[in-house]
């Protein structure tokens, strides 16, 4: 298997369901589902289902699980009732593709990215978006504290990144960072990127799997440890840090009132519903290394469509998700859709609509600069509920970071490796 996918370059909501239209190029009459995994869309999905129900002509049923994608997919396959259309996660490609999934590898869309999974010599899996993670800052409320104009690149090491947290106390924000307490913001992405970030990633998780890893003593593990222990030690809510409100969190940080949260530019669309700042972006992790990881977010293409290839999907179904797939890609409507509505980088070189938002605008310039290290997508299904509960202690105190790194690996020696 390979997969074809850029080195330059993801509080649910219950299930949800809309009427929208297909292309005209479908048959009239013809139904098909499409399964959202995305949250953060759902609400902008459903306001711009209206207007693309109203210009054509198939139905369209829209949904949304709070469960794992590879569950929830699992149980509908299970019952002989699959989506026409899913959107998942990489690793989801992997597994579900070869059984599940049409070859896509002759639609015009695949010339224009270099996100797409290929499996075995077919395309399975389009791109839905590229997202990247790292920390967010507000420039406008970092200047207005310190007196002096901020420099992502100045803070890079955590010695210059701490000085500065000191200075912002220093001048008044006594509590300067967020730190989200989700499981999947914990072990889906912080945790992930102490991966990412080894060697030979390969590798290093293969010990991990075999139990001979050593992360107490991983200089890795370390680095990224000591970084979020200056950021739990500035934590606004480290008295209650795993009761803290990720809306509260995200708000405080759109408005000023904290500096830096670590996420992604799906936050976009949580911090832009508040008075924001003007001026707010992306920076990576800071960390006292030198292998120059310091310097780059990590990210890629984040989310995947397939469409189903089984006997309970007809042809027609089909063309009609594929033609949903190209509006997408070449409609002027669609890809205004992908980045004004849904504020999302694009995964397509043919959309040249400048992305509007300022994390979105941070992703990009990482990625057209190759600063971005790629997306580890093999995670075990499991990996952010158990990771996340042990985080989750950590964050509380219940552990120390010894403890942690062994419940850690007593995880990964205990599951199942993914193949890929």
């Amino acid at each position: 298997m390979k997969k074809k996918v850029s080195l330059a370059m993801a509080a649910a909501m219950a299930a949800s369901v809309m009427t929208v239209s297909a292309p005209v190029m479908a048959e009239e009459n013809v139904a098909i589902t499409i399964f959202n995994s995305k949250m953060e869309i759902q609400t902008v999905l459903e306001s711009k289902a209206a207007e693309y129900s109203a210009e054509k002509g198939v139905d369209v049923q829209v949904y949304y699980s709070n469960d794992t994608v590879a569950a929830h997919m699992g149980t509908r396959y299970a019952s002989n009732d699959p989506y026409t259309l899913s959107m998942v996660d990489a690793k989801d490609i992997y597994s579900l593709g070869p059984d599940h999934a049409i070859d896509l590898s002759d639609q015009d869309w695949v010339k224009d990215t270099v996100h797409a999974i290929e499996v075995d010599g077919k395309v399975l899996g389009f791109p839905v978006c590229v997202e990247a993670r790292g920390i967010i800052y507000n420039k406008d409320a970092i200047e207005a504290t310190t007196g002096k104009e901020f420099v992502p690149t100045d803070y890079a090491t955590l010695d210059a990144f701490k000085g500065l947290l000191d200075e912002l106390v220093a001048g008044g924000m006594t509590t300067p960072v967020g730190i989200m307490k989700e499981d999947w913001s914990l072990a889906g992405h912080f945790l992930p990127e102490i991966y990412e970030e080894q060697e030979d990633v390969d590798a290093f998780v293969a010990t991990l799997y075999d139990g001979t890893a050593d992360l107490a003593n991983n200089a890795k593990f370390n680095a990224k440890m000591d970084t979020f222990d200056v950021l739990m030690a500035n934590n606004y809510a480290k008295d209650y840090a795993i009761a803290a409100e990720r809306n509260v969190t995200e708000q405080m940080l759109a408005e000023g009132q904290i500096a830096f949260m670590f996420g992604g530019n799906w936050d976009w669309s949580v911090i832009n519903q508040y008075d924001y700042s003007e001026n707010m972006g992306m920076m990576p992790v800071p960390q006292n290394t030198e292998d120059g990881t310091n310097t780059k977010l990590v990210g890629g293409g984040s989310k995947y469509f397939f469409i189903d290839s089984s006997d309970n999907t007809s042809d027609a179904q089909r063309q009609a998700a594929k033609d949903f797939l190209n509006w997408l890609v070449y409609d002027e409507a669609g890809q205004s859709f992908v980045v004004n509505d849904c504020a999302l980088v694009p995964a397509f070189s043919n959309n040249t609509l400048e992305v509007s938002d300022p994390l979105g605008q941070s992703v990009k310039a990482y990625s057209d600069a190759g600063n971005l290290i790629p997306n580890y997508n093999y995670l075990p299904d499991d990996h952010y509920s158990r990771c996340g509960a042990s985080f989750q202690k950590y964050l509380a105190g219940q552990i120390d970071r010894a403890g942690f790194a062994s419940e850690v690996e007593a995880y990964w020696a205990s599951t199942t490796p993914v193949e890929h």
